[in-house]
């Protein structure tokens, strides 16, 4: 099938993080013949991250799959409302309802042990070093460390910020809830994937399957786009 006839895919990072996080699914994806781009907000405001990965959509060429990481399902949350998104890939994400911040959903769940392991400074919010473990407990050393000196620190506000939009209750949407998350609880996970009615997939990962179970998260992108290409298939007949 041509790449024109398959959807394009646009990633959103989360925090402590940027685009660089799906630097493992990338390649494979481009190599697949699909049509690949990261959105780089910073992490600086709710709106602000939500019009960066609008501005993003306006760079790709056909209906998109937002796939939204972490804080990045706040965001895909609220963008995915736009008309060029055809549907939602959530990794170990929150999914605010109309009625929500990322914060009040979060205040749901019995608080993991990662805000215990940083640092408001400079007005930002910052992963300690002894906060990797909780973050991406999973990866070698090497790559806990790659995740610390890359991280992406938030202006200390965001959870509390609020974007209009709920897109996950008109587009088709998947979840990844990571079963051994300490960032996130994977109750809240669970949680979150049943109220959108998402095809949902669990693993055994920490906060980030998509750098320690690629594979695995390639394969559930790859569903989301087939039930998607398929979709668009039925329409243009």
């Amino acid at each position: 099938m041509s790449l024109q006839r398959k959807p394009s895919i646009v990633f959103v990072h989360g925090l402590w993080a940027d685009g660089s996080c799906f630097s493992k699914l990338i390649p494979t994806l481009q190599k697949d013949g699909f049509e690949v781009l990261a959105s780089q907000h910073g992490l600086d405001s709710h709106a602000g991250d939500v019009d960066c990965v609008k501005r993003t959509l306006g760079r790709v060429s056909n209906p998109a799959i937002l796939v939204g990481h972490s804080y990045g399902g706040s965001v895909i949350t609220a963008a995915g409302t736009d008309p060029r998104v055809a549907a939602l890939v959530y990794v170990a994400a929150f999914a605010p309802d109309a009625d929500e911040t990322t914060q009040s959903l979060q205040e749901k769940f019995p608080a993991t042990d990662i805000f215990s392991r940083v640092e408001v400074a400079d007005g930002r919010v910052w992963l300690k070093s002894d906060g990797v473990p909780s973050f991406a407990g999973d990866l070698p050393e090497a790559e806990q460390k790659l995740v610390w000196a890359t991280q992406g620190a938030p202006v200390a506000d965001l959870f509390n910020q609020k974007v209009e939009g709920t897109a996950w209750k008109s587009k088709p949407s998947w979840y990844i809830v990571a079963t051994k998350d300490r960032t996130i609880q994977p109750e809240l996970e669970r949680f979150v994937a049943k109220r959108m009615g998402a095809t949902t997939f669990e693993t055994d990962s920490s906060h980030v399957p998509m750098l320690s179970q690629p594979d695995f998260v390639l394969d559930v992108i790859r569903k989301a786009a087939a039930a998607v290409q398929k979709k668009l298939g039925a329409a243009a007949a």
